[in-house]
């Protein structure tokens, strides 16, 4: 019997188990994957943060990299194998969580292998979970090569021929700007008119700005909070005119239906695309969970993290708190929160000797 199990050991799993270790807690972290790093190493090849290195650091140890330095994802997971080394987190790899069943007094936690045992659980599995395809994508021609953002590496993986980029998120864009440096003919569905940031403003970088300005510390529900949360995210760090205006890249509005070999969008009907990139984002999914309250988005019902249920908490999810609550720097302060708040309730749980 465990005081705690961390389901999930990315960043929001690392700074929870800082923060228990910290405590002197029994405790363990479960993750589905082979090794530290790996959600972050299975991202497209040219991915970078669009954070610099200062603000970047997990509790307790600093990013290896010099300031106003963008890291890729390889200098990312490294960072998390050192953060696991220096502290000593106990991480059982190769564990996928298939279900959390909620016994009143503890928690079994069941896996492909057999089950754990613990007083708490924390779920710090993040908010991408299945990857989303509009339902029509099944009717496309198998010659057509079709891959989720997800799984996609590089532009070696498409086949010859004209390709689509679906989806104007920063993915979309970021995947579109560098299919279209192969001189291929490209075309973009989804919005062009979406609001963007440069990294740098007079010299000083984005994220630099919104810390002295307060914009990452605005909680959900206040008034700021709740305008800034509410409204469509920019894209950041991206030069969204210069790729839409590139001579191969053409808009053609939202894909709405296919046929065959025919993609159907707002603004035409293509019969010569070879190659589709799906940037379309992710679906949550926490039904493995027993007794969870979950909203109109299948996200957990929480405060600051702590659910419906008794002794099962979130860590990861965005805008747990603040903006800043899924990004990797932002992550302490809501363990830190996460932390006082399991130690106050469990001193006040404590029976009082007479």
């Amino acid at each position: 019997m465990y005081d705690f199990i961390i389901i999930g050991a990315a960043q929001a799993g690392l700074s929870m188990a800082y923060e228990l270790e910290q405590k002197g807690k029994n405790y363990i972290v479960l993750d589905k994957e082979d090794e530290v790093g790996a959600s972050w190493l299975k991202r497209w090849d040219s991915l970078t943060l669009f954070t610099p290195s200062e603000f970047n650091n997990l509790k307790g140890m600093d990013f290896p990299k010099p300031k106003g330095h963008y890291p890729n994802k390889y200098e990312v997971a490294n960072y998390f194998k050192a953060y696991v080394d220096k502290f000593k987190i106990p991480i059982h790899f190769n564990t996928l969580v298939t279900e959390v069943q909620d016994k009143t007094d503890y928690f079994i936690i069941k896996h492909e292998g057999g089950f754990y045992e613990t007083e708490q659980v924390i779920i710090a599995t993040g908010p991408f979970h299945i990857p989303y395809t509009p339902p029509f994508h099944s009717k496309i021609d198998s010659s057509i090569f079709q891959i989720h953002s997800d799984y996609y590496k590089n532009p070696s993986q498409l086949q010859e021929g004209k390709a689509m980029v679906v989806g104007a998120g920063d993915s979309g864009y970021q995947i579109l700007d560098e299919i279209s440096d192969t001189n291929r003919e490209v075309y973009f569905s989804g919005e062009t008119d979406v609001k963007t940031l440069p990294q740098e403003f007079l010299g000083k970088t984005l994220w630099w700005w919104f810390t002295k300005t307060g914009y990452l510390s605005f909680g959900k529900d206040s008034w700021l909070g709740k305008k800034i949360s509410e409204a469509k995210q920019p894209v950041i760090g991206v030069d969204v005119k210069g790729i839409l205006n590139k001579e191969n890249v053409i808009p053609v509005g939202k894909t709405v239906d296919a046929k065959q070999k025919t993609i159907i969008t707002e603004e035409a009907k293509l019969a010569d695309i070879k190659n589709i990139i799906w940037a379309t984002g992710y679906r949550p999914k926490f039904d493995w969970i027993e007794g969870l309250e979950l909203d109109k988005s299948g996200y957990p019902v929480h405060h600051r993290g702590v659910s419906n249920v008794d002794g099962l908490y979130f860590i990861g999810l965005p805008w747990l708190h603040t903006r800043a609550s899924a990004t990797l720097g932002g992550i302490k302060k809501d363990a830190d929160y996460l932390a006082d708040y399991i130690e106050n309730k469990t001193s006040s749980q404590k029976p009082i000797s007479v």
